[in-house]
């Protein structure tokens, strides 16, 4: 019961320290805190060393090595899923962004057309759609951002794998010697001792029974065992060996094999799920920069400034007042109505005397205007314009003298009013034109006609940057066009894109199709451009007739001529093309390899772009090899290139 108690009471007061006494009975309670806080933390140091010494025990024992190279494995496997993520992530937020600049676009041009409404609701929509064009911008850096990141995993996911390649060959293989040394150990040992039992048995049997058959006759008994004995101690000598060969290996092999290659394999755990980590850390940052951009794109912070920028969505559609809208959309066609007419009255001609008039004042019947009355009244209504027309077609108006001979004043010939046809001369279609093309602009970096070494030594970039925008842009949106590289594109958006790369190149990203004019003909045409402006042909001039050679020679014709028939030697002109590829220039080698890979995926849509091997060969020939001065050779041209099509992965590795 008391103990019981006892240990109700330490539990209830767990969380404090407990007095003890001294010596003199005296309660000591910061001594007793500093004593269990030093039990608990040997308890801690007691825990660690153990695992600790759990981990080096599996560390240098004989599964050390493989145990690290299936974690290093299962790292690298994570770094590559957590990269593909990341790419198709960055996929669909282009993919959206993009869409939601388009549709910005698309809804900005049709709210400024004419049938549409206009006024307070056309600027609030304007505003509308551009929360909505700041949200897409912000969601194309997210994607840009977040495939970088994959970029730069999937780099470190190879670096590490080769390392982890490397270090297998060469632990394992240490493994191995000290286990083979150990197996021949063994075998030495067991011969050993089989003739031991044998020398044995020999010794201290009954040496009188006989002799014992040998290869070259009957042997005595002390024959035999003289033959046991110096057999027995050949195999001490090799089994002595052997041992100490095992003992040597197994010594180097624990002291600096091993203990090198565990090193080394968990350098590279530790790097790569260094590097895993930074990358999910960089997302989660990513994710909420994005998340807090738009939240304020949507609602930015209120300031001190009355900005009208920094409305929030809500504010800007809660302002749309439609009926002040209504009202200035009327008010506006107030100087086109017309204006009241005049009361309707009775003007007697003046012609007409007054006695006339006062005759007419006082009949008992009813006046009825003249012809002359109802002509000048008619007059007097027409509007103004058509008093121009008629005096622009040359009508006279003639004038009849009053009767009784009064005399009248002449009247002035009225201004003409008539108008121009036009007011100002129309603008040509060419002018139109002119205003929305752009000015070709002076090269200031030129590409285009420039050697791939120039190139080389100023951007320091083997393939040329021209070729890289133009590949990647076919690779995403031209692999199923129909008839791609071999329809023309516009000359027009050629000649911009190429000024475009002549002055800053940098400045293009043709994974965005509006920077090429949605018309990836006019990028297969511009790249194909670049390589004919070449001062020397992707393929040069030196090598052009060991290509040619190289295709021709292998083509045997059999006899009589008329049975004759060509044999190709695929294989040996696979080799001789292979040959004469890799002794091209670096930045030669490097622009045709990677031309080669993408034709090759170019060729892989055949079915839907109708653009085998042999059609990409007619296109390229020429474009490649140059002009030849025997026009016999573009035959055998377009055979080079198709040769090297067909066997893209022999000549080129893909990495």
């Amino acid at each position: 019961m008391d103990n019981r108690d006892s240990l109700d009471r330490s539990s209830v007061d767990i969380g404090r320290p407990l007095p003890v006494t001294d010596g003199q009975g005296n309660h000591s309670p910061n001594a007793d805190y500093a004593g269990a806080e030093s039990n608990h933390q040997s308890t801690l140091n007691a825990s660690e060393n153990e695992a600790t010494g759990a981990v080096d025990a599996v560390l240098q024992s004989d599964i050390g090595i493989n145990t690290l190279l299936t974690r290093l494995k299962q790292s690298v496997a994570s770094a590559r899923e957590f990269a593909a993520f990341l790419k198709k992530r960055s996929t669909l937020e282009e993919e959206h962004a993009q869409g939601l600049k388009k549709i910005c676009k698309g809804s900005h041009e049709s709210s400024h057309r004419p049938d549409n409404r206009q006024g307070g609701y056309a600027q609030h929509y304007d505003e509308v759609i551009g929360i909505h064009d700041r949200l897409a911008d912000n969601g194309v850096q997210f994607a840009l951002s977040i495939h970088q990141m994959h970029e730069d995993l999937h780099d470190l996911a190879a670096n590490i794998e080769r390392g982890r390649k490397q270090w297998k060959q060469t632990g394992l293989s240490a493994e191995k010697r000290v286990q083979d040394s150990e197996a021949l150990m063994e075998k030495a040992k067991a011969k050993y001792d089989s003739l031991a039992e044998d020398y044995d048995r020999a010794r201290t049997g009954d040496k009188q029974s006989g002799r014992v058959f040998g290869l070259k006759g009957p042997k005595s008994a002390a024959q035999h065992e003289e033959d046991l004995n110096r057999k027995m101690q050949a195999a001490d000598s090799d089994y002595a060996s052997k041992v100490q060969t095992a003992q040597s290996q197994r010594q180097e092999l624990v002291s600096a094999q091993r203990p090198q290659a565990i090193k080394a394999i968990l350098d590279l755990i530790n790097e790569c799920d260094a590097g895993l980590t930074l990358q999910l850390q960089k997302f989660a940052s990513f994710n909420e920069k994005m998340l807090l951009g738009n939240g304020l794109c949507v609602s930015p912070l209120k300031g001190h400034n009355n900005d009208r920028s920094a409305r929030s969505l809500r504010d800007v559609v809660f302002e749309i007042d439609n009926a002040q809208d209504l009202n200035n959309y009327i008010t506006s066609f107030s100087a086109k109505a017309a204006q009241r007419p005049a009361d309707i009255k009775y003007q007697p001609h003046s012609s007409l005397g007054p006695s006339q008039q006062g005759t007419f004042q006082n009949s008992p019947f009813p006046e009825v205007p003249s012809a002359a009355a109802n002509q000048r009244s008619e007059l007097d209504l027409l509007p103004v314009q058509n008093l121009g027309d008629q005096s622009y077609h040359g009508s006279q108006q003639q004038t009849f003298p009053p009767p009784g001979g009064a005399t009248v004043a002449p009247q002035l010939p009225q201004p003409q009013l008539s108008s121009p046809l036009y007011s100002q001369p129309p603008t040509p279609a060419a002018t139109v034109n002119s205003e929305l093309t752009h000015p070709e602009l002076p090269p200031l970096r030129p590409v285009f006609g420039v050697s791939l070494n120039d190139l080389l030594n100023r951007d320091g970039s083997a393939i040329p940057l021209v070729v890289y925008q133009c590949l990647q842009a076919v690779d995403l949106f031209g692999l199923d066009m129909e008839g791609i590289y071999r329809l023309s594109g516009s000359a027009m958006h050629i000649s911009k894109l190429r000024a475009i790369f002549d002055n800053d190149p940098s400045q293009v990203d043709f994974r965005n199709p509006e920077s090429f004019f949605h018309d990836v003909n006019s990028v297969a045409g511009l790249l194909k451009q670049f390589f004919r402006d070449l001062p020397d042909p992707l393929l040069t001039h030196e090598h052009f007739q060991n290509f040619i050679e190289a295709a021709r020679e292998f083509c045997i014709f059999m006899f009589p001529l008329a049975q004759a028939k060509c044999i190709d030697d695929d294989v040996t002109r696979r080799d001789s093309l292979h040959a004469i590829v890799n002794g091209l220039p670096d930045p030669n080698y490097a622009t045709l390899r990677a031309l080669t890979l993408h034709l090759h995926r170019v060729q892989e849509h055949s079915a839907a772009n109708r653009m085998n091997a042999g059609n990409l060969a007619i296109c390229f020939g020429p474009t490649l090899m140059g002009t030849g001065s025997n026009i016999a050779d573009a035959g055998w041209q377009v055979r080079v290139i198709e040769t090297i099509l067909h066997n893209t992965y022999q000549i080129f590795d893909d990495d």
